[in-house]
């Protein structure tokens, strides 16, 4: 049996779709992934990438994939390296599809200099959870996750254009 693992290009764009959609109904929300093939061309095949992505074969067949992109730490003074998703296809789990894109991701954590890797789990996630731990991550317990979207960033950042004057 054989694993490849290389850099997404955009020729693959379909294949990251079909992942996203995957892992979306996999986390029981499949209507929440609306990214578009445009989004994913001009995002993050340009000339300034947001995100990049990994993508695993197992016997040339589409396995699984890791989206990620870098952050800066003030404290540390490095950048970090951020997972979105990593997501393994049901009928190839068991075969260290997943932790060997963790390895590559580490790797190009290190190459890059970052101070730290980091990525969410759902809380039900128990078999993530407990697959992230037995390679020595670790939760935040200590932190919340906080979020705007839509609506909550437009009032936000109109609230801030009216009181520009007052800074």
């Amino acid at each position: 049996m054989s694993l490849s693992i290389r850099p997404a290009t955009a020729a693959d764009i379909p294949q990251i779709l079909e992942f996203i959609h995957q892992l979306a109904i996999y986390e029981k929300e499949p209507d929440a992934a609306v990214a578009t093939a445009e989004d994913l061309l001009r995002d993050g095949f340009g000339a300034h990438p947001l995100f990049y992505v990994l993508l695993a074969n197992w016997n040339e067949q589409p396995a699984g994939f890791a989206f990620y992109f870098f952050n800066y730490s003030t404290w540390l003074g490095k950048p970090g390296l951020y997972l979105e998703d990593l997501f393994v296809m049901p009928e190839y789990r068991g075969h260290g599809i997943g932790k060997q894109l963790l390895v590559e991701l580490a790797k190009i954590a290190q190459a890059k200099g970052c101070g730290r890797m980091q990525w969410q789990v759902l809380d039900w996630n128990t078999p993530a959870i407990e697959f992230y731990e037995s390679l020595g991550a670790f939760p935040l317990t200590e932190w919340e996750t906080y979020r705007l979207v839509g609506e909550g960033i437009a009032s936000l950042a109109q609230l801030n254009a009216s009181h520009q004057t007052e800074m």
